[in-house]
């Protein structure tokens, strides 16, 4: 298997690994109108993260890879980052901040799909095509959350 491949899945848990802790955040700290309902979403999307993120790793393990399995590992190689203050957002602005999270995922994703397509690893493709099209649904519904386009 193409080592730019196990790179790449393994970047793609480590992004989700933080990801999951900044919904986890966002979980506990969320305040406004809207609480009891963005409560129970952020839960719902950080199950959702702990179930692509087990995916992905055994995917990894199941090609030959060793997925990132710690905090440490996680923080140095995700594509996003955390942020304590964002303890501190409204709720408007988590809900941006999980869109803006997202659309890094699916960069991801879609650097991945080109990779896997090109290494004819087809089924690690199929599953990340799988979960792009999962974020680009959680997208449009926050964004319709949010008041604003699909594509915004």
């Amino acid at each position: 298997m193409s080592e730019k491949v196990f790179e790449l899945l393994n970047k793609v848990v480590a992004t989700q690994g933080v990801f999951y802790v900044r919904l986890h955040q966002f979980h506990w700290f969320v305040k406004g109108s809207h609480f009891f309902t963005l409560h129970e979403k952020f839960e719902e999307l950080y199950d959702q993260v702990t179930a692509d993120m087990d995916e992905v790793a055994e995917r990894l393990l199941a090609i030959g890879g060793q997925p990132y399995a710690t905090v440490a590992e996680f923080i140095e190689h995700s594509a996003i980052k955390e942020n304590a203050a964002d303890k501190d957002l409204d709720q408007d602005e988590m809900v941006a901040a999980i869109v803006k999270d997202i659309k890094t995922l699916i960069s991801l994703y879609d650097e991945g799909i080109h990779l896997t397509d090109e290494a004819e690893d087809f089924p690690s493709n199929d599953m990340l095509i799988a979960l792009k099209t999962e974020s680009e649904k959680t997208i449009w519904m926050l964004n319709a959350y949010l008041n604003k386009r699909a594509t915004e």
